[in-house]
């Protein structure tokens, strides 16, 4: 049975206001070899160096063996820390940093001489006794400071991103080394790293973090096989994730097609995150996959293949988008301003149309020139018929104010995309230019001026524009014709293979219930 030597509730920490730690909770267990995990600026040297005693929480408790350790200072606690600069003292030779600690607390020499043997045996330095610091390599440094910090035999060891001056080769090395002496000496090793490898190589549980939260919390596997969200899943290593919805137990769809999974406890029809590692594709021959597609890339490292499938393009439609410079009709005698812009109605809009419509589509307005107070248009006149044309339309006030646009009457422009089952459509857009320099959010009001839409051709259900693209600058467009396109969402895959295959392939893709996990939205 375990025991929690080190507990963490409800931390949280800032520097100049700005929130380093969020209610921060975390047990960790005696002998654990535990990897706090994340990007730079996600609050994981922060919390090791708050159990360190080199920082203070604002708020919460730090428990040591049951204990409150708030008030301890950091040399009175029963624990060690190795930086990323291993500071170990340049002038003193590697018996002399080994036995630092122990001549501090006056230990007779024969006592110093038989734990720094032992060190010296642990860490593979035997016979380096008289060396110079400066004699030393990376990792021989490493061990130094390992060795500095273990003599003192401390409960906890904590390790702040130690590995990180050392060339990959050597840092390969000491992780497995670092491994074999937390369990040679059977304490609890709390290590910092922003290395997805390193902490699932090393670690018996891995605390994953982001912007001060820990996001998951589990062994290797759980966090590599099962992440709870999008950030943890594309965090430890190369994942693909598409949308997907629950069937039914044990049962999910994506790309409009019904597969077994092993992950359970959603409801049925609950829209998901659908996660598959690159690993778990396995590429076939494309009548023998379940689901197929075309090798986009290819890129051959040594052993495996890295490639990138493309299953569907997605359905897209592009639209023309008429920019004005806004110029109101002024009217001296009232005072009064009226502007306009020509507008687009597609046939099947006819029968519907009202006066408020054609306003709206037209952003027609009136307005005091002097106060800039709102004018009421009184009328709307227009002959706008069931047919392929333009008409002018003019728009007047009570005051004799008015100006005339023209109203477009053109087809539906619609793209049906039967291979995958999906039609799209989207209005050409008339708009002034000041439309597109205030917007807020472009992307969002394009899709709603050109009422853009998707949806599934088996059974109506809304399908959603992922991505809109424009070859314009925003904020520095001029009047002109510009081409706007509205897309729904395409699907590629990563793919590592152990069998190449070339650009323009082909191919299908297998794999198995147990290679699919799914992770709520909500996350």
């Amino acid at each position: 049975m375990s025991n929690k030597i080190v507990e963490f509730k409800n931390i949280s920490k800032s520097f100049d206001g700005n929130p380093v730690l969020k209610d921060v909770s975390l047990e960790i267990d005696e002998n654990e070899f535990v990897t706090l995990l994340g990007p730079s600026g996600c609050g994981k040297t922060t919390l090791l160096r708050i159990l360190g005693g080199f920082e203070t929480a604002d708020e919460g408790e730090v428990l040591f063996d049951g204990e409150d350790i708030k008030n301890v200072p950091p040399h009175k606690r029963d624990l060690n820390t190795i930086f990323q600069r291993y500071a170990l003292f340049p002038h003193l030779n590697v018996y002399e940093n080994i036995a630092f600690g122990l001549k501090i607390k006056k230990l007779p020499k024969d006592i110093i001489k038989q734990k720094v043997a032992r060190m010296l045996k642990l860490v593979s330095l035997e016979g380096y006794e008289n060396r110079k610091i400066a004699q030393l390599s990376g990792g021989q440094q490493q061990r130094v400071a390992i060795a500095r910090a273990l003599i003192n035999e401390p409960k906890v060891l904590l390790l702040d991103e130690p590995l990180s001056a050392l060339d990959a080769k050597l840092r390969k090395e000491m992780q497995l080394e670092l491994m074999w002496i937390q369990k040679e000496v059977g304490i609890t090793f709390i290590f910092v790293t922003h290395d997805q490898e390193e902490a699932l190589t090393m670690s018996d549980k891995i605390v994953v973090m982001s912007d001060g939260v820990i996001q998951q919390v589990g062994t290797p596997s759980e966090i590599y096989d099962h992440p709870v969200n999008e950030f943890v899943a594309k965090f430890i290593g190369t994942t693909n994730i598409v949308d997907g919805v629950v069937s039914d137990d044990g049962e999910v769809i994506f790309e409009d097609k019904k597969f077994k999974c092993d992950t359970t406890g959603f409801s049925k029809g609950e829209k998901v995150d659908v996660v598959i590692r690159p690993e778990h594709l396995e590429v076939v021959e494309r009548e023998n996959g379940m689901l197929k597609g075309v090798v986009k890339s290819h890129v051959f490292k040594g052993m495996r293949h890295d490639m990138t499938v493309e299953t569907r393009v997605g359905t897209s439609i592009t639209i023309k988008l008429n920019v004005t410079r806004d110029a109101p009709v002024f009217n001296e005698e009232t005072g009064e301003k009226i502007s306009a812009s020509d507008f687009l109605l597609d046939l099947s809009d006819i029968d519907e149309l009202d006066d408020v419509a054609i306003e709206t589509l037209a952003s027609a307005e009136a307005w005091d020139a002097e106060t800039d107070e709102p004018i009421s248009i009184k009328s709307v006149e227009h002959e706008i018929v069931k047919e392929i044309g333009t008409y002018p339309v003019t728009f007047t006030t009570s005051g004799g104010t008015s100006i005339t646009v023209n109203a477009v009457v053109k087809q539906e422009n619609r793209v049906e995309d039967k291979e995958y089952g999906e039609e799209i459509y989207a209005m050409n857009i008339f708009k002034k230019v000041e439309d597109i320099e205030e917007s807020i959010a472009l992307d969002t009001d394009l899709e709603l001026w050109a009422n853009a839409s998707a949806w599934s051709l088996e059974d109506g259900e809304k399908v959603e524009i992922s991505d809109v693209k424009y070859d314009f600058d925003p904020e520095n467009i001029k009047p002109g014709i510009y081409d706007v396109t509205f897309s729904t969402e395409g699907y590629e895959y990563l793919i590592s293979s152990t069998r190449p295959y070339n650009e323009g392939d082909v191919v299908g893709l297998v794999f198995k219930p147990q290679d699919i996990h799914l992770m709520k939205k909500d996350n």
